[in-house]
């Protein structure tokens, strides 16, 4: 058994197919594409300078300057339309097969669980029917940083209650999950179809049954 205390996740693209949302986020990227981008813009920003400040309010700023809006509209807009508004797009998303399995036995087995999102998690966990079972649920956000700074990593070990060089996170971005993770001291696990080679991460899995067999024997 690999000598570690917890296994924590990202959660989009990781525990389900990110293809299988966005097939139901069409309609919403063809109508709202210039909020959407934006978003996008403004959390690169954030992400390559690492700007202090509140985080929904420096954001909300950076949009308000890419779209030339007021900065307060835009903060509402960007609230409803994609905090709340993508919420109930999760009802009934599959998850990767093997996912449920894979965290009752990690649980079992005495492991601690722990899930790491740049978006608010609770409502999109409910939807997908996987509340139950965690030890700690962060969202980077509330850090003040976005993934790949190690801060909100360094939050989760300390949520998780042991030390990052205990815990093994799994994602599905390179950039972000492996990157950080490593940044912070944690190993690290990517999940991927297409196999990556030299990208850092202590296993590369596509199949949860692999992921299983690395931490369990």
């Amino acid at each position: 058994m690999l000598d570690i205390d917890a296994v924590a996740f990202d959660l989009d693209g990781t525990l389900y197919p990110n293809y299988r949302f966005y097939m139901r986020l069409l309609p919403f990227i063809v109508r709202e594409h210039k909020l959407l981008r934006a978003m996008g813009q403004a959390r690169d920003v954030m992400r390559s300078a690492s700007k202090e400040g509140r985080f929904y309010e420096l954001q909300a700023r950076l949009m308000a300057e890419i779209l030339r809006e007021n900065e307060d509209v835009v903060q509402a807009r960007t609230e409803k339309l994609i905090y709340r508004g993508w919420e109930p797009l999760f009802r009934n998303v599959r998850l990767f097969r093997g996912v449920r399995e894979t965290l009752a036995e990690l649980k079992a087995s005495g492991l601690k669980l722990g899930l790491l999102s740049d978006f608010p998690p609770d409502i999109k966990l409910r939807h997908l029917g996987l509340s139950e079972g965690w030890d700690a649920v962060l969202c980077s956000e509330l850090s003040g940083r976005l993934k790949p700074d190690p801060l909100p990593f360094l939050d989760l070990a300390r949520a998780l209650g042991t030390e990052p060089s205990r815990v093994l996170y799994v994602g599905n971005s390179v950039a972000y999950d492996i990157d950080g993770a490593k940044a912070a001291g944690m190993k690290s696990a990517l999940v991927s179809y297409f196999g990556k080679k030299n990208c850092g991460a202590d296993l590369v899995f596509s199949d949860y049954l692999q992921l299983r067999s690395f931490v369990l024997t």
